[in-house]
């Protein structure tokens, strides 16, 4: 079995984890949470961080590991904001033809037909990478309605 990264995970300390599409895989031994401020992070050289408005992540990133900001979408912004730049990790968005299931009601998301919900961002970034996504969506309450509505983008995932 081939061997990846664990999945870096920035949660806000705000973040309320009662609507956290991420809750229950805290456990998970390829997952590490970190809060945000107080944590300091790993050395994320080798990692993809999953954003917006970048090139498509694929399968040449497959040996890198995955960074991901889980926040509201100003929260979000201001978080990558505190991070030192040059970026160790490099940016990569997800296709654009998935769409959420999440039912968003933020004032601050910029275009709510793009924006996934981290456990949906997740689990594709996992399917690209070739990664096992066994058990990600098992707590998420619209794990069936995100995999009908993007069967047909995800079977496309499967061919290439």
């Amino acid at each position: 079995m081939e061997s990846f990264p664990p999945t870096v995970i920035l949660r806000h300390r705000r973040e309320n984890l009662k609507k956290c599409s991420l809750r229950g895989l805290e456990t998970r031994e390829d997952m590490r949470f970190y809060s945000y401020p107080t944590s300091i992070l790993p050395d994320l050289t080798s990692y993809v961080l999953l954003g917006m408005d970048a090139p498509v992540l694929s399968k040449e990133e497959s040996g890198k590991g995955i960074f991901l900001i889980d926040a509201t979408w100003r929260y979000a912004t201001q978080m990558l904001k505190q991070i030192p730049t040059p970026y160790p990790f490099i940016i990569r968005s997800l296709p654009p033809n998935f769409e959420t299931a999440y039912p968003r009601r933020q004032d601050d998301c910029p275009d709510p037909s793009k924006g996934l919900a981290s456990i949906e961002a997740l689990y594709l970034a996992y399917v690209i990478l070739g990664r096992d996504p066994t058990g990600l969506l098992d707590l998420y309450h619209w794990k069936e309605e995100f995999l009908e509505k993007n069967a047909e983008s995800l079977l496309a995932l499967d061919k290439s």
